[in-house]
């Protein structure tokens, strides 16, 4: 295949100087063809290393072309300019096509999502599986290509080049396999896709966020708390434990939960009471956005050695509002409780007897016979 190419450009003769001007002209529209063959919105970083990655490559063909020219070699099957250029035009196209692959079977495999301005396609198990592998083979296509441009086949044997990549990539695997194959069984299962707004428990915290993009070896959220981008591996996804809040058992939506500690000289009816008029002020709040048809549930949790422990349960389809409106919903909690009398704060339970601790120390020392009781206590001297 290569010495085929080789004739042909050969055979152009003066033509193949006409590379120059396409060239340029490639160069010049790097960002319509890079915005074409990615097929998404992609973001500023990643769309100019691409942009510049090609422009990279345009002016290293450019120059090369024009030390040709000066040199005034003639073209010839052996001739190092062209070997230049056809290596720098095999990695230019094999870019392109690995970009154009993607594009492709994404639009075939992908999912159509709607983002917050426009309708999008994203990645899924069988688009990222395939990307990869097209990906895999068209650069050890390249790679192969441009070894035996350059006439070194003997690098293509087991202890060669091929060789060593193949040792390299399996000493390293530990930190690029396992995310790969993380995202993928991400992918695969669905538990969480793009736009959906997940709870991530990280030791004893707990993350709210909504799922961004899955990529080949980190997932990005946006944190709903603190309103800011975060990157996990995707390994390190499959650690923790995800609760998907967009996805609900039942029709009538996610099931939230407050709880609060409560006195027992305060009567469970009092407290049925007090929530039932927190849930009526709450439907008159139009920002808080849950289920106004659907009755909170109060129940009692537990009977704790200071207090009872409440919970006050509500349902909400939106999974976005959910920080906005636990705080809305403690807010008028508090209102309300102030109103009625009612304290939210855990009661502290103290049991004292006078005398006891006396009694007790006294008993340790008779026991252990190494202190008197009027040695302990002055002027509590024991009468015979």
């Amino acid at each position: 295949m290569i010495e085929s190419i080789t004739t042909l450009v050969t055979s152009l003769g003066s033509g193949f100087y006409l590379l120059l001007p396409v060239n340029l002209l490639l160069l010049v529209f790097a960002p319509v063809i890079v915005d074409y063959l990615a097929g998404e919105e992609l973001e500023e970083p990643g769309r100019d290393f691409r942009i510049n990655t090609l422009r990279v490559l345009n002016l290293l063909v450019a120059l090369i072309l024009i030390i040709g020219l000066l040199s005034g070699n003639s073209l010839s099957a052996n001739n190092l300019v062209l070997k230049l250029l056809l290596a720098l035009m095999i990695v230019y196209f094999s870019i392109l096509l690995t970009h154009f692959g993607s594009k492709l079977i994404r639009k075939r495999y992908g999912r159509r999502v709607q983002s917050q301005d426009a309708e999008r396609i994203a990645d899924t198990y069988a688009s990222r599986a395939l990307s990869i592998s097209a990906g895999v083979f068209i650069s050890i296509v390249a790679l192969i290509s441009i070894i035996r441009l350059f006439g070194f086949e003997n690098l293509l044997e087991a202890g060669g080049v091929i060789g060593f990549i193949g040792v390299f990539l399996a000493l390293t695997q530990a930190a690029w396999a396992p995310d790969i194959i993380g995202g993928l069984v991400i992918l695969n299962t669905r538990m969480f896709e793009e736009r959906d707004v997940i709870r991530l428990d990280i030791g004893n915290q707990e993350m709210i966020a909504r799922v961004y993009r899955t990529r080949a070896f980190h997932t990005e959220l946006l944190n709903l708390i603190d309103n800011h981008r975060v990157m996990i591996r995707n390994s390190k996804m499959r650690d923790y434990a995800v609760h998907n809040l967009s996805k609900f058992a039942t029709a009538k939506g996610l099931r939230e939960s407050l709880h609060f500690n409560i006195g027992y000289n305060v009567e469970p009816g009092r407290v049925r009471a007090m929530f039932e008029e927190v849930f009526q002020r709450a439907t008159t709040r139009s920002e808080l956005k849950f289920e106004h048809q659907h009755e909170p549930e109060v129940r009692m949790q537990d009977a704790g050695d200071h207090a009872v422990a409440w919970s006050f349960h509500y349902y909400t389809k939106d999974a976005d509002s959910i920080t906005a409106l636990r705080q809305g919903f403690r807010e008028i909690i508090l209102e309300t409780c102030i109103e009625w009398g009612i304290d939210l704060s855990t009661p502290l339970t103290l049991s004292h007897n006078p005398g006891s601790a006396a009694r007790s120390f006294e008993s340790m020392a008779d026991e252990s016979g190494l202190y008197s009781a009027t040695s302990a206590f002055p002027g509590s001297e024991k009468k015979e």
